[in-house]
């Protein structure tokens, strides 16, 4: 494994500068993503697509295939609304995935700051709360946007929580409903059981709450015109006796693939970050220093369940860790935090898919 580093040109450096200028306000950065996107023509993205990076995700199952302009998604999070979802295809990305959503409305995480950055280990952490317009009106403009998507070879999926707070009856029916309704619209659907930031007990190493609800997936997609696929999105801090376990399960309630892996518990690494949430807890790390492990448990995944489609997220921000990790069976990869620190992040990335003697 090679953790591949890039040199800073003047578009990283411009944006090391306005991360500076606006340290204070980091939630305002996350927020211009869009309009980043939206504008991005302006100063060297494209719509244009380049047949080499394109991918063509076949399931063994029979769900429908996804169609990505490249092999870099942008990862939940990024995108919580589903607003402008085709602007993002402007910066080199060959798909999306909008949210979490949960069931209804969430304003998140009361407390301010509840996002925070590290520039020297290149990592962001936050404890944003799922903080949502509920999945109806995410699902609906979704559906406004992906007809056009779909002609761009830009995959929408949509990723899905439970609802924090609730009892654990109202917190598995709130998850099926939530699916239901993104599973009519989205090309896949994304089930976040392992998000570190809503004070709640993480639900994929509850084996009982596991099997029910991707039972009701399951049981849901038999009724469905179209079979598509559904990924189950895991902590990346499971040992691998967990992990292995889990997708034994996952692989026999008929899951494609799973997303390895969500933000990394800030309490389980050895950084000392500010405290973003009442709980005391600085909330999940997501950024470069994730990479290995990232790496690592995409080999076990494909060893052992080579039948399931994963897909790798966590500290990639460079176009050879793509290659690298689709040459060990990794079918995409999930990126984000790399858009803070280098400028038309997936656009380079591609290039260095394309020509790795030049990076």
């Amino acid at each position: 494994m090679v953790n591949y580093d890039y040199s800073l040109d003047f578009g990283d450096k411009l944006l090391a500068f306005l991360r500076f200028v606006f340290k204070n306000h980091a939630e305002f950065r996350h927020n211009c993503l869009g309009l980043y996107a939206k504008f991005s023509p302006l100063w060297g993205g494209e719509i244009c697509e380049n047949e080499k990076l394109r991918k063509t995700i076949v399931f063994p199952n029979g769900s429908l295939p996804i169609n990505l302009r490249s092999p870099m998604v942008l990862a939940a999070g990024a995108n919580k609304n589903g607003k402008n979802i085709n602007a993002y295809a402007n910066l080199g990305f060959g798909g999306i995935t909008v949210g979490t959503a949960t069931r209804s409305f969430r304003a998140g995480n009361p407390l301010r700051p509840r996002v925070g950055l590290d520039e020297f280990n290149r990592l962001i952490h936050n404890s944003m709360g799922l903080n949502n317009d509920g999945i109806e009106k995410i699902s609906l403009r979704v559906e406004g946007q992906i007809a056009k998507a779909r002609k761009n070879n830009f995959a929408v999926g949509i990723s899905i929580a439970e609802t924090p707070g609730e009892e654990e009856h109202n917190r598995i029916l709130h998850l099926i409903e939530a699916f239901r309704i993104a599973y009519r619209t989205a090309d896949y659907v994304e089930a976040n059981v392992s998000c570190p930031n809503t004070g709640e007990c993480r639900q994929d190493l509850d084996t009982a709450f596991m099997k029910n609800v991707f039972e009701n997936f399951e049981n849901y997609r038999k009724t469905a015109v179209h079979k598509k696929a559904i990924y189950a999105k895991l902590s990346p801090d499971l040992t691998d006796k967990q992990l292995l376990s889990l997708l034994d399960l996952l692989a026999s309630l008929s899951v494609d693939g799973v997303i390895l892996g969500n933000t990394y518990p800030s309490d389980k690494l050895f950084y000392h970050l500010p405290v973003l949430n009442s709980n005391g807890s600085s909330g999940g790390i997501s950024g470069r220093p994730l990479y290995e492990n990232t790496f690592r448990k995409t080999i076990l995944a494909k060893k052992h369940f080579p039948q399931l489609s994963v897909v790798a997220c966590g500290g990639i921000d460079h176009g050879l860790k793509v290659r690298d990790l689709l040459s060990e069976g990794a079918d995409f990869v999930q990126i984000y935090s790399v858009v803070a620190f280098r400028w038309m992040a997936a656009m380079k990335m591609g290039r260095e898919i394309l020509c790795p003697s030049n990076s």
